[in-house]
């Protein structure tokens, strides 16, 4: 795709990318726009509140996210992401760079991430009955203020799951594992606005644990990033969020 040159961002043909009048390109180009992006991620508060329990290591590495965790927080250069977004384009799902077009790709997130990108869709439903979920699956009732919709508070699940007791048994640590995946998937790979609620609707999916190392979560967090990306590049969105550490790197 053409453009007109360094100091005029905007494309000469816009029969592809029809969405230019509302790209943050166009209102940097209209100095209607010139404030940094603030990548939305909780994966540092989460590694400082809760370590991995020795005994629940196997469990997460049954589940295939052991990588994840060992990847660990990565500092966000704000700037950079921003000026990636801004280079992002919701029509053709690219970068547009001045060598050409790039883009991540499946491959990008198993190397990077370690993440499988073959087998059966993550999907799912967010009408659940949380209570009851929370209640087969991780041993615990949450009280009405640590849920909001169909996600749950974060600093409950640690403080309730991050620390087995001495005597637990295999199903208390299978428990606690599904714990701190749920609490990984949500302050990592699929962070909300805020980064303080995780979203339920992935539990269902770790009921069992050898089941869920043969879902394609790289597919799922692939498409999760390009959805943020394309939500992020347009109209005065003052942030973003995902797997912020994939587009970083």
């Amino acid at each position: 795709m053409e453009f007109r040159g360094i100091h005029d961002a905007d494309p000469l043909d816009t029969s592809v990318l029809v969405l230019q009048d509302r790209h943050r390109s166009h209102l940097i180009d209209t100095e209607q726009l010139q404030e940094i992006l603030r990548p939305r991620q909780q994966m540092r508060a989460f590694m400082s509140m809760w370590r991995m329990d020795v005994r629940i290591q196997p469990y997460v590495i049954r589940a295939g996210f052991l990588g994840i965790y060992r990847l660990g927080h990565i500092a966000i250069d704000w700037p950079l992401i921003t000026s990636l977004v801004e280079r992002w384009r919701p029509e053709t799902h690219t970068f547009h760079v001045p060598v050409g077009e790039m883009t991540i790709t499946l491959q990008d997130v198993a190397i990077l991430l370690g993440l499988r990108i073959h087998g059966p869709a993550v999907t799912g439903t967010c009408v659940l009955d949380v209570v009851a979920l929370c209640a087969e699956l991780l041993g615990v009732t949450p009280p009405a203020d640590a849920i909001r919709g169909a996600t749950i508070s974060l600093r409950w699940l640690c403080l309730h799951l991050s620390t087995p007791p001495p005597d637990a048994d295999e199903v208390t640590l299978e428990r606690c594992a599904r714990g701190f995946i749920l609490a990984l998937i949500g302050s990592f790979l699929f962070a909300d606005k805020k980064g303080v609620h995780v979203p339920m609707c992935f539990l269902p999916l770790l009921r069992d644990l050898m089941q869920t190392a043969t879902y394609s979560w790289g597919g799922a967090v692939l498409a999760h990033t390009y959805r943020e990306l394309c939500r992020a590049s347009l109209d005065r969105s003052r942030g973003i969020s995902g797997c912020i550490t994939l587009i970083q790197l």
